[in-house]
Order: structure tokens, then C-alpha cells, then sequence
């Protein structure tokens, strides 16, 4: 099959199941006119991708694609360019991202891996096999409600329209709360701390909320996040209609997987849209993320507006909205310590993003002075 540019918009298009628009169409203009081919990157491994393609799938080598820079990695749900010709294939840029999951690696060089790109749905997977863990959700929250900043419209060619990936809290195994009551408790603790997010029960073993969960990611690209053992695969595999992510038990101690799924993939569903599974996260460290904080403890910043003085730390000042709160019982004070906390953590993590930036571009500099100084020496030498 070959591939020309008066289809690259129309309905038929043989990669319009994998999210193809005339968005995309239109940014990847500019490149079909040079005979290359769009693809989405289904999976990762190794150095190398699958890519789809409207000739097929190729396996693509991703090093032509600055490696050396961690949020321009090509990554799972990442729409790009390849050569048809190309012996071997190669990943030849990225189109701009629309949105990106991004969180802090543990390295110590403040850096932000990117684990799943152009996506329209996060999926928060919260197992109810276990208690809740209310701090880590909101981590999750706050990345998820970052995620068009976090994107950092990487890629080549024009940037692309605004765009927002919504997220949404799955409460997994849903039937192990039988209690109608104890589980509607267990809804609105969770909608107490996710102001606008829609939070659903679901069930893979009863099809509880399947259908619903369906219908929303029906139109677009979701990503399922969340610990080991969140039942996130045996979700997609439920979605599918067949054993396509491998599955196994988790332990009844904590509730925790063994990380079966190893890689992201990227999974076209049987009723539309576009579904990419993930290994469990070990931790979700904040990245670029205080406009998420800030929303995801909208009320919090709502009562520091009401403060007697702007810069109230909200500890002992007169006059204070937020401790007046937490005295009279309508704001947690778990809740300001998890703020504080994960604001702390994102300060941290910005300053030493610049303190990083600001030593690669000196030492940038300095590379350049040198190579500047020894073409001129070269160039005296010569002329003597």
C-alpha cells in the first residue's frame, strides 16, 4: 500500500484508527511532500520502536532523534516521521506533542522521563484490594493535571493547538467491596481530593463500570497508570476482548504486581480509540507540576486568597483562612501537609532543573570557546 498526501486527512485513512486527524495531517504536510510516511510508535525497547505506518509496521532505530536529550526519548503514543526507503529504518524527527505524562527520574540529574505522549485521557488505576493511599493519588493528580505543560510541545514543525488530556480515577476491583455503602464512602473520599475528575468504580471480574470506562476512552488516547497490581492489564485485556497483556497474581499481602507488563503498549480498542498499558510506577516523582498542585488543592489556594497578608505561610499569622479552616474542621490537615509537601518537592525539583541547565550551557560555552580558540591558532599557523 503506498501512501499519498490526498489522503493523508480522509476518514479512510489506515491510520485513522490510531488517532490520525487532519490536525496531524496538516503538521505532517511539510514532510509527505518529501516522499516520507507518518507512524505512531506503538512500543519501545532497546533503543528501537515499532511504528506504525500506512505501509505496515516497521522496526525503527530511534538514535537519530537527539538521544542524549530525556524529553525527546521517542516514546509510546509519539507520532513521527520515517523514510520508506530507509535500509536500516530510522525514526527521522517527531511531530509535536500534543500532550505528555512526564514525571522526575531517580537519577540525580533532575531530569523528566516521559512515559506516554499525545494522549486525550489519563487513567489513574487505584486498586481497592488495599487501603487508599490518598498522598500518592494526589501525586498522581497533580502530574496528570500538568500534563499540556509537561508535553513542552517537543518535536519539529508547526506547534500544535492547545490541547488537555483529562484525567480520570479508576477505582479497580470494585468487587472486592461488596458493601454498596462502603463503597460509595470510598467514591467521595476520592472526589473529596480530585476536584473536577470524574472517579469511577470498575470491576474485570463482574464488568462493573467496564462499559462506562468504554464509552469515555472511545474517542481518543488513554493511558492506564498506577502501582503493580492495580489490575491495570487484566482492564485492558478486559477492553480487548482477549489475553493480549500478560497478567499475573498480586500478592494478597499489599495487594502489589510483579511488574509483568515490562514495556509501554500502545493498543488499538475493538470499540475505537486507543489504549497504551504501562508497567507499574514505583514512584511518581513531581515534574514541572505546580500548576497541577495548584489545582488539585484548588481549595487550599482558594482560602490562602483570603488570607489577611499575601505571603501567609499559613503556621501562626492572624488573620489566616487556611488554619481557620483546618481548626473548624472543613479542610484536612492532611490535606495542607500533602500540599506542602509536593509544592516543596516541585520547588526542589525546578531549582535544580536551572542549577543543571545553567551548568550544560556553561560548559557549552566553554566547548565552543575552545574549538573557536584552536581554529584560530590553526588558522595563525597556517598563514605564518
Amino acid at each position: 500500500m503506498s501512501f499519498s498526501i490526498s489522503q493523508a486527512s480522509t476518514p479512510s485513512h489506515p491510520l485513522a484508527p490510531y488517532g490520525w486527524d487532519d490536525a496531524w495531517a496538516d503538521t505532517f504536510a511539510p514532510y509527505a511532500e518529501q516522499g516520507l510516511l507518518p507512524g505512531r510508535v506503538v512500543r519501545v525497547d532497546r533503543g528501537q520502536c515499532d511504528v506504525v505506518t500506512p505501509d505496515g509496521v516497521v522496526r525503527a532505530d530511534t538514535a537519530f532523534v537527539v538521544p542524549r536529550d530525556p524529553m525527546r526519548i521517542v516514546c509510546t503514543g509519539d507520532w513521527v516521521v520515517v523514510d520508506p526507503d530507509g535500509d536500516p529504518q530510522f525514526v527521522r524527527t517527531l511531530l509535536p506533542r500534543r500532550t505528555a505524562f512526564v514525571r522526575s527520574t531517580s537519577s540525580q540529574r533532575s531530569e523528566g522521563q516521559v512515559l506516554a505522549t499525545n494522549i486525550d485521557h489519563i487513567v489513574i488505576c487505584v486498586s481497592l484490594a488495599v487501603e487508599l493511599d490518598l498522598g500518592r493519588l494526589e501525586r498522581f493528580l497533580a502530574l496528570a493535571m500538568s500534563s499540556t505543560a509537561g508535553a513542552a510541545l517537543l518535536g519539529d514543525g508547526p506547534r500544535p493547538v492547545d490541547h488537555e488530556a483529562r484525567p480520570l480515577v479508576l477505582l479497580t476491583k470494585a468487587d472486592l467491596v461488596p458493601d454498596v455503602t462502603t463503597l460509595s464512602h470510598l467514591v467521595e473520599d476520592v472526589e473529596r481530593i480530585a476536584p473536577g475528575v470524574q472517579v469511577l468504580p470498575v470491576s474485570s471480574a463482574t464488568g462493573e463500570g467496564v462499559d462506562v470506562f468504554g464509552a469515555i476512552v472511545g474517542g481518543g488516547t488513554s493511558v492506564l497508570l498506577g502501582i503493580s497490581g492495580a489490575g491495570k492489564s487484566t482492564l485492558a485485556n478486559t477492553l480487548l476482548g482477549e489475553d493480549v497483556m500478560h497478567v499475573q497474581q498480586a500478592r494478597e499481602v499489599d495487594g502489589k504486581g510483579r511488574h509483568t507488563t515490562t514495556t509501554r503498549n500502545l493498543l488499538v480498542l475493538p470499540g475505537g480509540g486507543v489504549l497504551i498499558d504501562t508497567p507499574g510506577l514505583r514512584g511518581v516523582g513531581l515534574w514541572d507540576a505546580e500548576a497541577g498542585v495548584g489545582q488539585v488543592f484548588s481549595e487550599i489556594e482558594d482560602l490562602a486568597r483570603q488570607c489577611r497578608f499575601h505571603d501567609c505561610a499559613h503556621t501562626s499569622e492572624p488573620g489566616c483562612a487556611v488554619t481557620a479552616a483546618i481548626e473548624d474542621g472543613s479542610l484536612p490537615e492532611r490535606r495542607l501537609d500533602s500540599y506542602r509537601k509536593l509544592l516543596r518537592e516541585n520547588h526542589r525539583i525546578a531549582a535544580k532543573t536551572d542549577a543543571r541547565l545553567r551548568s550544560e550551557t556553561l560548559r557549552e560555552w566553554k566547548r565552543r570557546g575552545a574549538e573557536g580558540r584552536a581554529a584560530m591558532e590553526l588558522k595563525r599557523g597556517r598563514t605564518r
